[in-house]
């Protein structure tokens, strides 16, 4: 009663039914019509659910559902409480289930178009007689890949690091650097820096995978979705997953127009998936559900026609009895948040003819200055070439000022001695696309003469090294940096001074 409901109000209507329904047993015999009249039709505590609806043929009564966050004023005049299929907002979603036989119905026909249809993907051949804990590690690594990363590009991806680290123990000796060069291209760094701290945390706890969902979730970088996948299909623990495949092809099965960003709506929705989840091929059956979100019940282009579950899909059914609807209606759909435009200058930095011992590599020939970022952040952890962040409207002097400043005092390099700058060129400008980020770097090459690169080091200061190109080609460098350095390879070679090789 309490739910969305003020305690004032709650407290004479808990004292009539209290008086009528003593026990459970009382409330077992009452019919659903008596539940409605006690205490009123006109209250926000009408037991009228969407379920109760389809099966009642006595026209329902309650207030009206808004979306807005603040509270409405109840009234007494009655009002149609809409059909199902015109979609649940919050204020009723926590009301929605699947009936008994929707659910059998649900699991057999997509199980069974699954076992058909299935893509072909390397984390799947696995057989289920291989070692648990290696199908666990490819479920898990695959997983950790496809966040935010198409299929097509993540396989590649995959079958490289599976080749080189084939399970945990494997991946636990490597560096960050290694994992960092391994992944370079797929973005969002952190990922791999929680698969290798996670893979860590196995060895180190005895090197066994844990198996069920709450012992995953110790384990650092795996969250809820990725423990049930893990569980599910690894060691069958009939746990749910939800991605944004499965609160699609639910949001359409139920017709839920609540904002499937919200924390509510989102807690519903792993409900709904562990009503549906099969107790004998749960990992089978997340992964139907994802797949048929991911090829058939997709966002803008739905394939109804090919659907295994379409006669249980509410969202179709609506657009039979209302020529105004979409399927694609379901999910609601959220404005994206804008993106913010950030400006930076980057400088590739080469120094030509090191004097011994005053780099990291025995290479004479030159080398390149290129900096670690923060290990929190954006990017945290990975290599670049020197950047400093700009304003909009900085134009070319006020740029190489802040280039300067920054050179010198991070790197001890006195760009303002003119008899240190061999050249300095603006190479172009590049647009790196990040999730919520525009970011325009303004790239220019700056070649110097031999300088004492020795610098001592304060206290937290940021890391640096000069590296000769044979080294940067095989760093795992971001994808905005290495952008950068082969714009820079182009210049030299329209300039016909081609960059050492």
């Amino acid at each position: 009663m309490l739910q969305q409901t003020r305690v004032q109000s709650v407290i004479d209507y808990f004292n009539r039914w209290m008086e009528k329904w003593p026990t459970v047993h009382h409330l077992a015999q009452a019919s659903i019509e008596t539940q409605r009249q006690t205490p009123s039709v006109c209250s926000p505590l009408s037991l009228t659910t969407p379920e109760t609806m389809k099966k009642n043929t006595t026209p329902a009564t309650t207030d009206t559902i808004t979306k807005s966050k603040k509270r409405t004023r109840n009234t007494c005049h009655m009002k149609p409480k809409p059909e199902p299929e015109a979609g649940f907002a919050i204020s009723d979603i926590e009301d929605i289930q699947f009936r008994e036989d929707s659910v059998a119905e649900i699991r057999a026909s997509l199980l069974k178009w699954y076992d058909v249809n299935k893509r072909d993907l390397p984390w799947r051949r696995i057989s289920e007689g291989e070692a648990s804990d290696r199908k666990a590690y490819a479920v898990w690594v695959s997983e950790i890949m496809l966040q935010q990363t198409r299929v097509q590009t993540v396989i590649d991806y995959f079958n490289r690091w599976m080749e080189k680290w084939p399970t945990v123990h494997h991946l636990a000796q490597a560096s960050i650097e290694e994992v960092n060069e391994m992944w370079a291209g797929l973005g969002y760094y952190r990922r791999a820096r929680f698969l290798l701290e996670g893979a860590k945390m196995v060895v180190e706890e005895g090197g066994k995978f844990p198996r069920s969902v709450s012992d995953l979730r110790r384990v650092k970088g795996i969250g809820e979705y990725t423990a049930g996948a893990i569980a599910s299909i690894a060691f069958k623990e009939a746990v749910p997953v939800v991605d944004g495949n499965v609160i699609r092809v639910i949001a359409r099965l139920k017709t839920i127009s609540a904002n499937p960003k919200d924390k509510t709506t989102i807690k519903n929705i792993w409900r709904l998936a562990g009503q549906l989840v099969d107790s004998h091929r749960p990992g089978d059956f997340n992964q139907a559900v994802m797949e048929l979100g991911a090829t058939l019940c997709t966002p803008l282009s739905p394939d109804c026609s090919s659907c295994p579950v379409s006669s249980q899909c509410s969202a179709l059914l609506k657009t039979k009895h209302d020529p105004s609807a979409l399927v694609t209606d379901y999910p609601t759909k959220v404005a994206k948040v804008k993106q913010r435009h950030d400006y930076s200058a980057v400088t590739v930095v080469e120094i030509l003819e090191s004097e011994k011992g005053t780099v990291d590599t025995s290479d004479s020939g030159s080398k390149f200055l290129i900096v670690k970022r923060p290990e929190e952040g954006l990017l945290a952890g990975l290599w670049e070439f020197p950047s400093v962040s700009l304003n909009e409207k900085d134009d070319l002097v006020t740029r190489r000022r802040t280039v300067d400043d920054f050179l010198k005092n991070s790197f001890g390099l006195n760009v303002n001695r003119s008899s240190n700058i061999v050249s300095r060129d603006e190479v172009g400008e590049y647009v790196h696309i990040f999730t919520h980020i525009r970011l325009k770097m303004y790239i220019e090459l700056l070649v110097l003469r031999s300088q004492d690169l020795h610098r001592k080091k304060d206290k937290g200061s940021m890391l640096f090294k000069y590296v000769d190109t044979k080294t940067l080609a095989t760093m795992g460098l971001s994808t905005g940096v290495r952008k950068a350095y082969n714009m820079v390879l182009k210049f030299r070679q329209s300039r016909s001074s081609p960059i050492s090789r």
